[in-house]
């Protein structure tokens, strides 16, 4: 009973790997908690996004993600 939980872009070099699996269910309290904290601070930033299951959640701190879900955090995407 786990969710896969994915770091991308910044946010990989911050939390010092690629991905980790946590215990389901999995809430917004439950992510900060067992992420590192420059990523949790980092989360709490209105540009960084989160999604569960494939879809971006409008609100993050609805995250609701069960067993077998994969949650990915999002930085700001920049270009030009």
């Amino acid at each position: 009973m786990a969710v896969r939980v994915l770091f991308l872009g910044p946010l990989r070099d911050m939390a010092g790997m690629a991905e980790t699996e946590l215990p389901a269910p999995l809430n917004w309290d439950g992510l900060l908690a067992a992420v590192p904290s420059e990523v949790a601070e980092q989360l709490r930033e209105s540009q960084v996004h989160v999604a569960c299951a494939g879809k971006v959640l409008t609100d993050k701190t609805t995250l609701a993600a069960q067993d077998g879900d994969e949650v990915a955090l999002l930085p700001p995407v920049s270009g030009g």
